[in-house]
């Protein structure tokens, strides 16, 4: 299964995703703001990163963008509350790849086993 850095400072919701995850095989690692998450992203290996886009220190896009300007080339997927089509316009604008609507519904495993296999596909086409 996928190896996942789950960045997010709200406890509760990072309990929740991680637990749901896990249960699909999935490895989890976890970050509570932006700033660690962008030093873990920068020196793991991770199928994909589920970025929160508001958090304390640094928030998910800006987060984002450090890990684009660094080159980080992995599958950034924006997890937000926010889902008025300028908010996720400025997520993919800051270098995410897609979104997931919060609040979580009972697909979410799925969505992000699609996003990954997505991505796979896609580099692989481009190799």
């Amino acid at each position: 299964m996928a190896n996942i850095l789950l960045v997010e400072d709200d406890e509760k919701i990072l309990k929740m995703l991680s637990l749901r995850l896990r249960l699909k095989g999935h490895r989890i690692d976890q970050a509570e703001n932006g700033q660690i998450g962008v030093e873990k992203a920068l020196t793991g290996q991770f199928d994909a990163v589920l970025m929160d886009m508001h958090m304390p220190i640094l928030d998910g896009h800006e987060a984002t963008k450090k890990l684009r300007s660094e080159n980080y080339r992995g599958l950034i997927i924006a997890v937000t509350a926010s889902v008025m089509s300028r908010e996720t316009d400025v997520a993919i604008e800051a270098g995410c790849d897609g979104f997931i609507a919060k609040p979580i519904t009972a697909d979410f495993e799925t969505r992000v086993e699609e996003f990954i296999s997505n991505f796979e596909l896609q580099d692989s086409d481009q190799t």
